[in-house]
């Protein structure tokens, strides 16, 4: 009797548990597009012409999910442009999953961040504002024609579109730049975020956001999870360490998936 209630209880249980337990993407074919975020510059192992690791975010979930085939043609300072033309080789009717992060490139990133790095609080600005004026009136049909390209060589895939995180800690007491300059980079970020998350949609993709699961570990931060200025190292610099690509970014995409 206590064997049958035993049974009772545990076979149940343990049916539960394999259900809840996510499966093995075996029969996957996965392609990673996209910039330096997308290559896993500024993590370990970071290496090559185009800086890629494979503690990048893809490289940690093909390294979890085991895909039947797993390419990276991700590269560091890539554009859309780069994407469509030097990238999308990569994709076929094959392809099951397309995690893609690109626009930041296209929208003076490396210059905003170095005059907000070395200038004032009011060059800070007027660089970022260039920015985000060309975010707000260029960045949308760059990122169509992307994403169309992307569905037309991978139609049969899911798109997963992954944003970029805040760069700075606005907290931080203690920071290698001003309150104000780190208002304006975040701002930038967040106005990134909401044309790409809008595009995406209507390409019919699905946008994975970072910057929550990044809250609280920008740079300056008790715990970064995005790299400082870095004079010996300095394709690393403000990119994710290999701390950000696994506590940010994989959960960030597992969960979209």
């Amino acid at each position: 009797m206590v064997r049958r209630l035993a049974a009772l209880i545990v076979l149940p249980l343990l049916a539960t548990l394999l259900a809840a337990t996510p499966a093995r993407a075996a029969s996957v074919d996965y392609v990673a597009l996209g910039d330096s975020y997308a290559a896993g510059t500024g993590a370990t192992g970071a290496g090559g012409l185009c800086f890629r690791s494979a503690a990048g975010y893809p490289g940690l979930w093909a390294a979890r999910n085991d895909p039947a085939s797993y390419r990276t043609v991700a590269c560091s300072g890539a554009t859309t442009a780069d994407v469509r033309n030097l990238q999308l080789w990569a994709l076929s009717a094959k392809t099951d999953l397309v995690t893609l992060t690109v626009g930041g490139n296209d929208a003076g990133f490396v210059p905003a961040v170095l005059t907000c790095l070395l200038g004032t609080d009011a060059a800070c600005l007027r660089e970022a504002e260039k920015s985000r004026s060309f975010i707000r009136t260029g960045l949308a049909a760059r990122l169509d024609a992307t994403y169309r390209d992307v569905a037309r060589r991978a139609p049969n895939a899911t798109v997963v579109v992954l944003s970029y995180p805040r760069l700075y800690d606005e907290a931080a007491t203690t920071c290698d730049m001003s309150p104000a300059k780190r208002r304006t980079l975040n701002a930038g970020a967040d106005e990134l975020a909401a044309v790409t998350r809008a595009r995406a949609a209507a390409a019919g993709f699905t946008y994975a956001d970072v910057r929550d699961t990044f809250a609280g570990h920008g740079i300056c931060a008790r715990t970064p999870w995005v790299n400082p200025v870095n004079v010996l190292n300095p394709v690393a610099s403000f990119h994710p360490n290999a701390a950000g690509y696994r506590g940010g970014y994989l959960p960030a995409l597992s969960a979209a998936l």
